[in-house]
């Protein structure tokens, strides 16, 4: 049994992954913020733990992670998905916007990593799993302060993977597509449609499916895989 902690996990991806390492029987933790309702109905359906956490706040990241730690072990698996999303020209975007989605995006996987690593050095073992995204990659207009937080997370973890390989650590990233959750929802259904018809695959993506290549990234057979960016996106290309 694996003693799991997954950030922002109530809803959308998040869930799906708690969902998934719950169902192979690991002991799983997940944080969420705004979304109390639908993370104690995740926890009762799951049987993981739900904690109540701000992935901006240094104090509530260490928190979450000394809890999960305390009451299951050392961390053997860090899944950090918590994020937000900002859609807005440059030029329209103001400072908090900017600060907002960074201190999130960039910072909260920061802090998680700084908490948690010292447990996984010390054991020489552990897996930690970022989520970027497809504009990590490639940048998307009306989405630059979105796509730039995520292009860091893409820099964090090759970071972090050369520091922790010597300890047995691996750190890899999914950068994920076009994916059918709540933060796509903005779209009306005549524009989710011309997208998908611009994926290869006919399709957008499922939370399950994004999910799937996470809990591979942090089994055995990925053993070998460290410092790298999984695209998970239906052959899609900007």
């Amino acid at each position: 049994m694996r003693n799991v902690l997954i950030t922002g996990g109530s809803r959308g991806i998040g869930a799906a992954v708690v969902r998934k390492f719950a169902a192979a029987g690991d002991r799983v933790y997940f944080t969420y913020l705004h979304s109390e309702e639908k993370a104690r109905a995740l926890a009762t359906e799951t049987g993981a733990t739900a904690l109540r956490a701000d992935a901006a706040c240094r104090e509530d990241t260490e928190a979450a992670i000394r809890q999960a730690e305390g009451e299951g072990g050392v961390l053997d698996v860090l899944v950090l998905n918590a994020g937000i999303s900002h859609v807005g020209m440059i030029m329209d975007t103001g400072d908090e916007d900017f600060r907002r989605v960074m201190e999130t995006n960039v910072y909260g996987p920061f802090a998680a990593m700084r908490a948690a690593l010292p447990g996984m050095f010390w054991r020489r073992s552990g897996c930690i799993v970022t989520i970027s995204s497809i504009w990590g990659q490639r940048g998307a207009s009306c989405e630059a302060v979105y796509s730039a937080s995520k292009a860091a997370v893409i820099a964090l973890t090759q970071a972090a993977a050369l520091e922790a390989a010597g300890a047995g650590v691996r750190v890899n990233c999914v950068a994920p597509g076009a994916i059918d959750t709540e933060m796509n929802d903005h779209l009306p259904k005549a524009e989710k449609d011309a997208l998908s018809e611009e994926i290869p695959l006919g399709r957008m993506g499922t939370p399950e499916e994004v999910a799937d290549v996470i809990f591979f990234l942090c089994g055995d057979g990925a053993r070998y895989i460290t410092g790298n960016v999984i695209p998970v996106n239906g052959g899609w290309r900007t």
